[in-house]
């Protein structure tokens, strides 16, 4: 990613934390126009989608960031996170399952797992 656009990124995700939603949607798509392969930005734009209520957006945005970094134990959290909240449970379980593949101890996906095998 080059300089600039990653200043816009770090300034999307300062917006993001202090809230102000439509502003850090708008600096996060400029980088998408530049950078469309970035997981990161995919990323922060799908929370943004998921605070702000727009699920299969947030959902279409999680999941391309955890195509373009799989590995990134941080995205099928959310993204497994986003599906359990959304009574999506089976997909839920899937991404906690890919968690653990990763990160066999990842304390988070191994409750989540239990409470879904509970609750299923």
């Amino acid at each position: 990613m080059n300089s600039e656009s990653q200043a816009t990124l770090d300034k999307a995700i300062a917006l993001k934390i202090d809230g102000q939603y439509d502003d850090a949607v708008e600096l996060l798509q400029q980088v998408l126009a530049v950078e469309p392969n970035s997981s990161e930005c995919r990323y922060q734009l799908g929370l943004v989608y998921g605070f702000t209520g727009m699920f299969d957006e947030s959902i279409e945005e999680l999941s391309k960031a955890s195509q373009l970094a799989p590995t990134s134990v941080e995205i099928l959290v959310d993204l497994a996170l986003t599906f359990s909240m959304l009574g999506m449970y089976e997909e839920a379980k899937c991404e906690f399952e890919k968690v653990l593949v990763l990160d066999p101890n990842n304390k988070r996906a191994l409750d989540s797992i239990k409470f879904l095998n509970e609750s299923l």
